[in-house]
């Protein structure tokens, strides 16, 4: 299949394994609907980042079931899963490990032994990160975008595949420490988590107090899911597609930086509600994330309608609202809904 003359470069095993991955989602949806009512949106979202090897920032207020969705998502697809519960007294060491002097008993010898850290697991979900001090916080940029830590000047590699998911509880903000942009940045996704409806509320108060107890099947191995994240990479977007996630990025900065003169086609409401951009990271993700979302869709190419549905998730902690936006009330969210509306998608 080809867009606007640019033929897909996909082979036709390549095809084959793009319908594998297709069902293979599906099942594992289905898995995780067995234990998760509702949040059906959240759940692919999740799995998108996944397939993009990214990671992912959880924001609501508490029981609605993140952690549950997490632990899930990781046991359908037989990944190991940790969750570190972070407070105010936790320590990078008590995140990557630390060494310890440790005796042979045999030889009476003493040696420094590595002992892995909770950051050691294909899942990692990093509950109330905002609860830490920056200095434990930033123990996850190195392990988040190099997939290793470095403990003693000895680097040492996580596993493959390898995922964190953090939360965030967006009602209390005395005694937490913000998330500093750079650290936002290296997540693919900030996901929100709003309250069930009605209907979906009434089947988790009945699932949950009853003493039925779901089972989630294994459907998908890690090996199987490197294979995927392998596969999203090789799905074609087309140039025009490439430019519109680049003009949806850059559209999003209000102003010149390094001598470089700011886009003359910046909307006037970027530069009054906007203080920061998002960065060259934006638009990797918005390709990456379409690309896993169109072959989801069971599509071997992307097309302008995944980049607009992952632009919210992708753009809205990247985009570093001013004093003003607060006052009209206007939040990052709508900045990217107007952004969504204000650019051609075929005139790119």
């Amino acid at each position: 299949m080809s867009v606007r003359g640019e033929p897909a470069s996909l082979t036709e095993d390549e095809a084959q394994a793009a319908e594998l991955l297709r069902v293979a989602s599906d099942r594992v949806l289905a898995e995780c609907g067995k234990a998760i009512v509702g949040q059906q949106d959240v759940l692919e979202l999740l799995l998108i980042a996944l397939l993009g090897q990214g990671h992912a920032l959880l924001v609501g207020v508490p029981g609605l079931a993140k952690t549950l969705m997490i632990r899930t998502l990781a046991d359908s697809m037989a990944l190991t899963f940790n969750r570190v519960q972070f407070t105010p007294d936790l320590m990078p060491s008590d995140i990557t490990g630390t060494e310890m002097l440790q005796e042979d008993r045999s030889t009476g010898q003493r040696a420094f032994r590595f002992l892995h850290g909770p950051i050691f697991a294909n899942v990692v979900l990093a509950d109330e990160i905002n609860r830490t001090p920056p200095k434990t916080q930033a123990a996850l940029l190195e392990a988040m975008q190099e997939r290793q830590v470095t403990v003693a000047g000895t680097r040492h590699k996580l596993p493959d595949p390898f995922f964190v998911l953090a939360t965030q509880n967006p009602i209390e903000q005395e005694g937490t420490y913000p998330l500093p942009e750079a650290q936002q940045d290296r997540f693919m996704f900030t996901i929100t988590v709003g309250y069930p409806n009605e209907e979906d509320e009434y089947r988790i108060i009945e699932s949950t107090t009853s003493a039925a107890r779901p089972r989630v099947d294994r459907v998908v191995t890690g090996d199987e899911l490197i294979a995927m994240q392998s596969l999203v990479r090789k799905v074609p977007a087309a140039g025009y597609i490439i430019r519109y996630a680049l003009r949806l990025s850059r559209w999003t900065r209000p102003h010149a930086q390094d001598g470089e003169p700011a886009d003359p086609n910046v909307p006037d409401f970027v530069k009054k509600y906007v203080t920061w951009g998002a960065g060259p990271r934006a638009g990797q993700n918005l390709i990456l994330a379409a690309k896993a979302r169109a072959l989801l869709r069971g599509r071997a190419y992307v097309a302008v309608e995944d980049v607009k549905a992952v632009a919210l998730p992708v753009l809205r902690h990247r985009v570093i609202t001013n004093y003003a936006a607060k006052a009209d009330n206007i939040s990052p969210d709508e900045i990217v809904r107007r952004l969504l509306k204000e650019i051609p998608a075929r005139e790119v």
